[in-house]
């Protein structure tokens, strides 16, 4: 536990003063294939990534960083599925991502590569409990067979 306080606390500060200047600027996060969701336009991400979105009100949002937590913890599970996270805790900016899947409050929001939502959960879901999911669509499937493995 006492491992995680500074994962937490870098992630709470970091989506803290990037939610302070969403007005100014998007969202910045350490890893490329964490995003800011607030300008995020799925049409981007298809048959090239699984957008994996996670809707908060707020980065202080107990379920919002403990599923940050979950997310770091194992990124490199999720980039051999060609998995991106689109981060949203800005319920006031009302962009496009909000206005399709209409969050209330935590959120996590699995999509496809084929535009098609699979997962839709209101608490915190375990790296290997999403990969499990992700591992069963049937293009996920042909990607194994054909050893792509996810590129």
């Amino acid at each position: 536990m006492k491992q995680l306080l500074p994962l937490v606390f870098l992630i709470y500060s970091a989506v803290g003063v990037a939610a302070q200047d969403a007005e100014t600027s998007d969202e910045t996060f350490e890893h490329p294939r964490i995003v800011s969701g607030e300008t995020a336009d799925l049409n981007e991400f298809l048959w090239l990534n699984r957008p994996l979105i996670v809707f908060a009100d707020s980065p202080a949002d107990p379920r919002f960083i403990q599923q940050m937590e979950y997310l770091s913890a194992r990124l490199d599970a999720l980039a051999e599925r060609d998995v991106i996270v689109l981060v949203d805790t800005n319920p006031t900016a009302d962009g496009t991502l909000r206005k399709k899947l209409r969050p209330r409050g935590f959120m996590l929001v699995l999509i496809g590569k084929d535009g098609t939502k699979y997962l839709r959960k209101p608490f915190p879901w375990d790296v290997r409990e999403i990969t499990r999911v992700i591992d069963k669509l049937p293009l996920r499937q042909q990607e194994i067979r054909d050893g792509l493995g996810g590129s």
